[in-house]
């Protein structure tokens, strides 16, 4: 039997192509998952092929303003109270700003992905921790990028706010190691790390692109139902590369 089968997910940001790959993944190893995005009506869809590529799984979709510590708690406390446990808060909110050079640098981006990559991670982090915790073989999983342990000139507000996500996350691990003692974290906390992303439309759009050290959403939806496959501590506080290294 999955190590999934019959726990309680929770997905943030579930509408874009990792997030329909991550549901699908989940719902096909017998979980109830619980996705939010901004976007209702893609969230809705992604919802609805969840549900018709696997009949019987239980899949919802609430639109949750994650910039909003309240709103977050409440679905954190929502969903644990509905389901009676909470296994999972898996991060797949995302963005990307970026420009030709350092110097170009424009620090509106930066506050469009402090609230996207940073703050989102802040919130679901602390309106899941203690729920994550009760749960006996909780995760919280970040997905990261290869940049941000090798900013380049131009991403510098990417890599910054992926680095600043991942030493949050690492925080979070930290918290389970010590609430575990000495018999171990009974949740943890980890970061997939990619290079970047890619999934069928793209290829389509670019038949010719090889996509090199990319990782397929389908791949990465793998990843992220195999980290309920080994024991917290092996987990807890690690970054998993799914790239190679910079």
């Amino acid at each position: 039997m999955s190590a999934l089968d019959g726990a309680v997910i929770a997905v943030a940001g579930a509408a874009g192509p990792a997030g329909r790959a991550t549901l699908l993944r989940l719902a096909e190893a017998g979980a109830t998952v619980v996705a939010s995005d901004a976007d209702a009506s893609r969230l809705a869809e992604a919802v609805d092929a969840a549900r018709y590529a696997h009949g019987g799984a239980t899949v919802t979709g609430d639109t949750v303003d994650l910039l909003d510590l309240g709103a977050a708690r409440a679905w954190a406390d929502r969903t644990e109270k509905e389901y009676g446990r909470i296994d999972g808060l898996v991060h797949l909110v995302g963005g990307w700003r970026g420009s030709s050079s350092f110097a170009d640098t424009d620090l509106g981006d930066w506050d469009v992905l402090e609230d996207l990559l940073i703050r989102t991670v802040q919130h679901t982090s602390l309106a899941f921790q203690g729920g994550l915790q009760r749960g006996g073989n909780g995760r919280y999983l970040l997905i990261s990028a290869a940049g941000a342990s090798k900013p380049t000139a131009g991403n510098a507000a990417y890599a910054a706010a992926k680095a600043a996500a991942e030493a949050w996350t690492l925080a979070l691990g930290d918290a389970f190691r010590k609430e575990g003692g000495e018999e171990g974290p009974r949740a943890a906390a980890a970061i997939l790390i990619v290079k970047a992303l890619v999934h069928d439309a793209m290829r389509a759009e670019r038949p010719n692109a090889k996509f090199a050290g990319f990782t397929d959403v389908k791949e990465l939806a793998e990843a992220i139902a195999g980290v309920w496959e080994r024991p917290a501590s092996d987990v807890n506080g690690k970054r998993l590369w799914l790239t190679e290294k910079p």
